[in-house]
């Protein structure tokens, strides 16, 4: 029995190295679409596609997040969640300004709608107003 095979460490002995089998030529190749396009990693994300945004709380959440990274000001709350053609809109708080006292902060709301998937495809300032005051609805 080898020392190595003992503890688990290797004590400098030589090891062979498995080799990996190489791919066809035809597989290495990208296609000059390919080449063009920004490869999965590049993306960020694996496979053809982004997860699709099929439930309302799944597009909410990527509404909340897609407009945190557009406007640099973090969501408060999600207001309104309404199926909306071939994706949702989505009512996001946000915390605009913070002021002393809370009651003065002013928060606005926004207008987020999101493809199917999750996309981004419009937002909009809908509303702005003070923490302290009532809603105004008839």
């Amino acid at each position: 029995m080898g020392s190595e095979e003992r503890d688990g460490r290797d004590h400098g002995e030589e090891r062979e190295r498995p080799r990996r089998a190489r791919r066809p030529a035809s597989e290495t190749r990208r296609s000059a679409s390919d080449a063009r396009r920004p490869s999965a990693d590049a993306r960020g994300r694996s496979g053809d596609a982004r997860r699709p945004a099929t439930t309302a709380r799944s597009a909410a959440r990527s509404a909340a997040r897609e407009l945190r990274d557009l406007i640099g000001h973090d969501p408060e709350s999600i207001t309104s969640v309404e199926r909306h053609d071939d994706g949702w809109l989505i009512g996001v708080e946000v915390l605009e300004t913070h002021r002393i006292p809370d009651s003065t902060d002013i928060l606005a709301e926004y207008r987020v709608e999101v493809d199917g998937e999750g996309g981004l495809v419009s937002y909009r300032r809908a509303r702005r107003y003070y923490r302290g005051r009532s809603e105004e609805r008839t």
